[in-house]
């Protein structure tokens, strides 16, 4: 959602020899989150112009609905929240029949507690460290107590955690040192800065020892 649409398969392939690893597409629906991002059309475009994973960020209302579609696009990796769905447990199922990779979001709100018994049916866990829905907001310090918890329940669950919102290479070079496996990069470290993607890139992965 922060990337340059006015060729966006020249910012996927700009990205691509960046060296990122993934593309993490944020699909919005005006309902679950007040704001629109990523139709259809835009999530096939990444799609197919990249050899890389694509991840799908479903901040939607009903995601079972768009499992096949998003499927049919080519994403590799779903994540939904288990809120906007009466049968979470179902929704994932359909994103494992589909051929897919499942993945729950958890919201700054949302206790880990609650969300531990999913543990069990997926292994990617998107953490939001900022309120869901646009890009630049600010980063909440209680989220922090999350992570840990994430963090001490890693091993016995097999989880990949990535944390999304509000990525600084501070917060890169932190929690990557306590086993964190990824971070979505956003205008807090990506877009918007001075220098090419690839600049900017080499200059995060310096910076955080890779």
């Amino acid at each position: 959602m922060c990337a340059n649409f006015d060729n966006l398969k020249a910012e996927v392939l700009s990205l691509e020899l960046a060296g990122a690893n993934r593309l993490h597409l944020d699909v919005m629906d005006g309902r679950y989150v007040p704001n629109f991002a990523l139709g259809l059309g835009d999530v096939k475009s990444v799609c197919r112009n990249t050899s890389l994973v694509t991840e799908v960020h479903m901040m939607i209302k009903q995601p079972c609905r768009y499992i096949q579609m998003f499927a049919n696009a080519g994403v590799d990796i779903m994540y939904f929240h288990p809120d906007a769905d009466t049968r979470p447990e179902f929704v994932i199922q359909k994103i494992k029949d589909a051929g897919r990779i499942p993945g729950i979001v958890i919201n700054p709100e949302t206790t880990i507690e609650s969300m531990e018994h999913y543990f069990e049916l997926v292994s990617n866990i998107l953490v939001m460290a900022v309120k869901p829905g646009y890009a630049g907001h600010i980063y909440l310090p209680y989220v922090d107590e999350k992570i840990k918890k994430l963090i001490e329940l890693k091993e016995r669950y097999n989880i990949e955690i990535i944390i999304d919102g509000a990525c600084t290479i501070e917060r890169m070079k932190r929690w990557g040192q306590h086993g964190v496996d990824g971070f979505v990069l956003g205008t807090s470290s990506l877009f918007g800065h001075l220098g090419t993607y690839k600049q900017i890139m080499d200059n995060i992965k310096r910076e955080c020892g890779e």
